[in-house]
């Protein structure tokens, strides 16, 4: 006698609708993913929530319930960019893992990274979180190059040029498709060694 299969696909809107949930915070991942493209792709201005609930896969109505406003969903993108390049990267100081450790952040969430560091910085409404980034790095960066560099007007250019060539080299190396990934950062250090010299106080 033959065995009777039973079907595993839903059979009513309901199984259909209950198959398609997702844990609210499963969902919100899914909402800042597809956000953090879509705002990459063409920026914060030129990105409708449109664009971004298409990018997702879900309605307005899912959208609406985790972000209150585009500003709301951007901020919420941003702010989750800058936790994990802190988790990443750490906060405090600055020593020869830093930069190899900063390149594979940003490789793994380029999107997250330009967003940070190249769209939010020309947008007012924003540029709050990047500033704050950037005050943290000139304080590490005037940390590191204490001893090399005397205090004075060439200490404090070059811990504000470091972290903002680190920043643009970066963002550089992203553009151009990541090249040579196991020497990058031996060649973006020796980059920063040349501002170091550049300011010692026995530059020609």
């Amino acid at each position: 006698m033959a065995t009777e299969r039973r079907s595993t696909q839903p059979t009513s809107a309901t199984e259909v609708e209950r198959v398609r949930r997702m844990p609210r915070a499963e969902r919100r991942e899914q909402i800042l993913d597809a956000a953090t493209r879509a705002f990459a792709r063409t920026g914060y201005a030129a990105t409708s929530l449109d664009d971004v609930a298409s990018e997702a896969g879900v309605t307005h109505v899912i959208l609406y319930r985790h972000f209150a406003s585009k500003s709301d969903l951007y901020r919420a993108v941003l702010d989750r960019a800058c936790t994990r390049l802190g988790e990443a990267v750490g906060t405090e100081n600055y020593d020869e893992s830093s930069l190899p450790t900063l390149l594979r952040a940003a490789a793994a969430d380029p999107d997250g990274f330009r967003l940070l560091f190249r769209h939010a910085a020309r947008e007012p409404e924003f540029r709050d979180i990047t500033d704050t980034i950037r005050w943290d790095s000139t304080d590490i960066a005037y940390r590191h190059i204490a001893e090399a560099i005397p205090d004075g007007a060439w200490q404090n250019w070059a811990a504000q040029v470091i972290p903002a060539f680190t920043l643009e080299a970066v963002i550089a190396w992203l553009d151009t498709g990541q090249p040579d990934p196991d020497g990058a950062a031996e060649r973006i250090s020796r980059a920063i060694a040349g501002v170091i010299r550049a300011a010692q106080a026995d530059a020609p």
